[in-house]
């Protein structure tokens, strides 16, 4: 990635309600491969929502659900990736 990637630090306070997932381990999937983007109109009311499918440094699979503001990603959830994530994720490995 040639973009430097900037996260906002509104609602990052324990993000949504999972203190186990630290802001550096949500940074760390959009720079490790497989990175896996999806578009998420279902939850995209005033900002278009995306889902990243990603793993950290460590291996830890995540979920996280973000929208762009300009340069900057505002994190609004993450959580370890459910069984059907892992499986629909594994593919691309």
């Amino acid at each position: 990635m040639n973009q430097i990637i900037q996260f906002t630090s509104d609602q990052f306070q324990g993000i949504a309600g999972r203190p186990n997932i630290e802001n550096w381990e949500c940074e760390q999937i959009f720079f490790n491969e497989p990175l896996i983007i999806l578009d998420d109109p279902k939850h995209s009311y005033a900002e278009k929502r995306r889902a990243a499918f990603g793993k950290t440094d460590a291996g830890k699979l995540l979920t996280v659900v973000f929208a762009k503001r300009g340069s900057l990603i505002r994190v609004i959830s993450a959580r370890a990736m459910k069984r059907k994530e892992r499986n629909f994720y594994a593919k691309y490995q």
